[in-house]
């Protein structure tokens, strides 16, 4: 009998805003469950709503109703400090723009966040170098963002996200800024992980060729 539980559940989700005097509802009533290691992509036209989704799912808002479970944990209800050491600990997100901090290397840009995190400066340095290693940057370690592509920068930007160990990696539109081949370079660096380390990954997308990488696609 299969008893493994899903790593993120959402329940009845809805979001609203507030447009003037206008209530406009983006979400209404969605569920979803995610199993471990699932690859779960969003899909859909500008304005549907799947942006909002995995801000949403990824703990950075909150709905106006459902209610969120990370492994067995429900969250919608946490407070601001709990929430943001759920996603220190547990999530990792790739946003369309690399956000890569200007003044510091590779290598440093990785580091950070495990320092942050409270991760020793020579564990933190050996895991980054392992990764972009991984991520075919072995001879970029000590580049600044102005000194690498645009493919190069957003490779950074995943060792980065996968450096925490992340149970549930967001992607939002991650290919979104590169031309298409340097996109499913990334892509497949990303699908190559994955395969290896079994974390779950929801993303969001409007292009049918990235969303062919997930085992469950999702149109709204």
């Amino acid at each position: 009998m299969n008893n493994v539980k899903p790593t993120l559940c959402l329940k009845k989700i809805s979001k609203s805003f507030k447009q003037g005097s206008q209530n406009l509802e983006v979400l209404k009533g969605v569920d979803l469950e995610i199993m471990p290691g699932e690859i779960v992509a969003l899909i859909g036209p500008s304005g549907s709503g799947k942006s909002t989704l995995l801000q949403i799912a990824g703990l950075l808002d909150r709905p106006s109703k459902g209610e969120i479970t990370l492994d067995e944990m429900k969250c919608s209800k946490l407070g601001d400090g709990m929430r943001t050491a759920l996603r220190r600990d547990y999530l990792g997100f790739v946003y369309q723009y690399h956000n890569l901090l200007a003044d510091f290397d590779a290598i440093e840009n990785v580091m950070l966040p495990q320092l942050i995190a409270g991760v020793n400066a020579g564990t933190a340095r050996e895991k980054s170098r392992w990764l972009l290693e991984r991520l075919g940057l072995g001879k970029r370690l000590k580049h600044r963002p102005a000194e690498l592509s645009g493919g190069e920068q957003q490779r950074v930007a995943i060792a980065r996200a996968l450096a925490k160990n992340p149970k549930v990696l967001f992607l939002d539109e991650p290919t979104g800024a590169l031309d298409e081949q340097t996109g499913r370079q990334v892509l497949d660096y990303i699908s190559r992980l994955q395969t290896e380390y079994g974390f779950t990954i929801v993303m969001v997308t409007h292009n049918l060729n990235i969303a062919e990488m997930a085992n469950t696609v999702i149109r709204m």
